[in-house]
């Protein structure tokens, strides 16, 4: 009995089946699926597994002959012959929004990379019919689809829905995890809620010698914020019997609470604040504390250090990379880390 291989040939694309199995199959083999010195199926098996003409399937034989990818054995059948028959592994990459973080993960990720892959990137602006057109838009011919899912509305049963007309051995998911969802080769992630909870635990002897915990997490309906960020600013209150309050931003007017400390999302509310601090002349760490959500090379040394709560945005590219490279499956959570300065 020869061995069943999975390839992707859609009925309705516009690309003839014989190209769809052309490709199916150098990508099969680019990304280790199928492997060097593997017998492949005979034209009449795979006529047969995928109702297709005889015909069909002997063209896109021939033409992975005539490539140099197979070899025909006289009374034996077709075998991989070449390893590596494109130049480069083509990936689709979608994120939700071009931040400086999400940056740092794209080029870490492309750089580890190298040249053996050729990289389409596009944004969708946490739009979710924009991502589903983009996604069926450039169904063919990648070999990976690395995906940040990160929505303003959000309906699971149509995400999964899409996500399977991708094979699920190509979609590599990063920065979310998506409950009830398992429908990915690796998933490299953010665990938003416990993130906060576990760091703020690490930090509450520092943090108790403030009367108040404030939290500025902006409600912004073009690039919305996880909102389990919320959930595990409260679980941690709730939890310590602290006083706590949330508040969307930091106007430029904002007068800052002497006893307070503040975690701030992102960096406009982060000078707004600093700004504040400076004009009430209240000193860092004695009559207000500022706990910053990912960091950067500004926040090491704008006013002398401001502390930080972090994921290693350049580890999550490290890793996407790393299950690409090697073909292996990685689910992880991300490292997330406080770094105490001087401003806690």
């Amino acid at each position: 009995m020869e061995d069943f291989i999975t390839l992707e040939i859609s009925e309705d694309s516009s690309i003839p089946k014989y190209k769809q199995i052309y490709q199916s199959i150098i990508n099969k083999i680019e990304t280790g699926h199928i492997k060097y010195g593997q017998k492949l199926p005979s034209i009449n098996r795979l006529s047969f597994d995928y109702y297709l003409a005889r015909d069909t399937v002997e063209k896109a034989y021939i033409a992975l002959r005539d490539k140099g990818v197979i070899e025909s054995v006289k009374g034996k059948g077709y075998y991989v012959i070449n390893s590596a028959p494109e130049s480069r592994i083509r990936i689709l990459v979608l994120f939700n929004k071009l931040s400086n973080y999400k940056r740092q993960i794209f080029n870490t990720m492309a750089r580890d990379l190298g040249d053996k892959v050729h990289i389409d990137f596009f944004i969708y602006h946490c739009d979710y019919d924009m991502f589903a057109k983009l996604l069926e838009e450039h169904m063919e011919g990648y070999s990976y689809f690395v995906i940040m899912p990160h929505f303003k509305v959000f309906d699971l049963v149509k995400f999964k829905t899409l996500m399977k007309k991708v094979p699920k051995e190509k979609v590599i998911l990063l920065d979310n995890h998506i409950e009830g969802f398992d429908y990915y080769f690796s998933n490299i992630y953010q665990d938003f809620k416990m993130d906060l909870y576990d760091t703020l635990v690490e930090a509450k002897g520092l943090l108790d010698r403030y009367d108040k915990l404030v939290l500025v997490f902006p409600q912004n309906d073009s690039y919305p914020y996880p909102k389990e960020i919320i959930l595990g600013f409260r679980r941690y209150c709730g939890f310590n019997n602290v006083s706590h309050e949330i508040i969307n931003n930091i106007p430029e007017d904002y007068k800052a609470q002497k006893g307070s400390a503040y975690i701030v999302i992102v960096e406009n509310d982060l000078v707004n604040l600093i700004k504040s601090q400076r004009v009430s002349d209240l000193e860092l760490t004695k009559d207000i504390g500022i706990l910053s959500y990912n960091d950067s090379a500004l926040k090491e040394i704008l006013s002398h250090g401001i502390s930080v709560i972090s994921t290693d945005h350049r580890k999550m590219g490290e890793l996407a990379a790393k299950s690409i490279n090697e073909n292996e499956p990685i689910e992880v959570k991300n490292e997330f880390t406080f770094i105490r300065r001087n401003s806690l």
